[in-house]
């Protein structure tokens, strides 16, 4: 099992084992979509079949750049376009959407949470440890620690950052 994979298998159950494995990947569409997203970005027979017979329910743009430990909630559905670039430890709720009309999506940082509903719209940056609430639609950058939240999102507050990220895959630092 590749780090990858066991850093969003560790997000969804807390554990990272053979049997967990088994477990959530019967259990869990979003898993299961993740591990097909995973294996065809790393190339090979097994990951371009994967990819072939993934669920329609989520779509990732095989391009996107996206960190350790991807959390899909409820099992998605969400829709990320493939110029996305999303760090470690990130929640992705049910119905978000992260697109662009134009060659360059959203930039998001560390241990970012994304409520159900969110639309992040072009080329904007959410920073670490923000929050952004249901219902939102993000067409300005976020900063760093703020939970932003409306239609259009505006930052309410910088207090609590990450609150509502469980179960962090603790990422190497490389020198």
């Amino acid at each position: 099992m590749n780090e990858f994979i066991a850093s969003d298998l560790f997000r969804l159950s807390g554990k990272v084992s053979g049997r967990e494995f088994i477990k959530q990947y019967l259990k869990s569409s979003g898993f299961r979509y993740l591990v097909a997203f995973r294996k065809a970005q790393g190339g090979g027979l097994l990951g371009r079949l994967l990819w072939l017979f993934r669920s329609r329910r989520n779509d990732i743009g095989i391009g996107a750049q996206i960190g350790y430990g991807l959390y899909i909630g409820h099992d998605g559905p969400v829709v990320i376009n493939g110029t996305v670039t999303i760090g470690n430890n990130c929640n992705l709720s049910q119905f978000t959407t992260i697109g662009s009309n134009h060659d360059h999506a959203a930039k998001i940082g560390d241990n970012v949470y994304i409520g159900p509903n969110v639309c992040i719209v072009e080329d904007v940056v959410i920073g670490s440890n923000a929050t952004i609430g249901a219902g939102s639609v993000v067409t300005k950058d976020i900063p760093e620690n703020a939970t932003a939240a409306g239609n259009y999102a505006k930052v309410l507050n910088c207090r609590n950052p990450g609150r509502y990220i469980k179960n962090p895959w603790p990422v190497k630092v490389k020198e």
